[in-house]
């Protein structure tokens, strides 16, 4: 049974701190689901893993390829992960459900803590995932690094 880690990003746009997450991610060893609820959004983020440091490049695809179930990393907008993802990063609002955090070894929810509307769609989710019994973490980079502000241990 998994957790839901909650990351609230207020000093790092995403296309910073996503490739951060999943580095670490991939060398927990899990495949990684990054689900977006806007496909051009997704364009976007695909171009910047593209574009990151030669040094540090993700192997990762956008869902719909021939070779989706052989991607480390998949952004998609489904749910469904063909590639098998034991993690998901939920990002601009992706809904993630109980279910999946118990059935999963992570899921991540990154959000932008200088977008209102990000803000609570994000408390919604923890309310929803806390209140049907998922173990989650509240992790914020406002001093300047990631840093443990809230846990929720969880009770399924």
């Amino acid at each position: 049974m998994g957790a839901a880690y909650f990351y609230h990003l207020t000093r790092e746009p995403l296309e910073v701190a996503l490739p951060q997450l999943l580095t670490r991610a991939l060398g927990a060893g899990w495949k990684v689901a990054v689900r977006g609820t806007d496909a051009a959004k997704l364009d976007w983020l695909d171009d910047k893993l593209w574009l990151g440091p030669e040094e540090r490049f993700l192997p990762h695809g956008r869902a719909g390829g021939p070779h989706d179930a052989r991607q480390p990393v998949l952004l998609t907008t489904e749910a469904a992960a063909p590639n098998g993802a034991t993690c998901v990063m939920s990002v601009d609002g992706a809904v993630v459900g109980p279910d999946e955090v118990q059935a999963l070894d992570r899921v991540c929810v990154l959000f932008d803590g200088h977008d209102a509307e990000a803000l609570e769609v994000a408390r919604g989710q923890w309310k929803v995932l806390t209140e049907a019994g998922c173990a989650a973490q509240y992790w914020s980079q406002d001093s300047g690094r990631w840093e443990k502000k809230a846990e929720s241990a969880g009770s399924a």
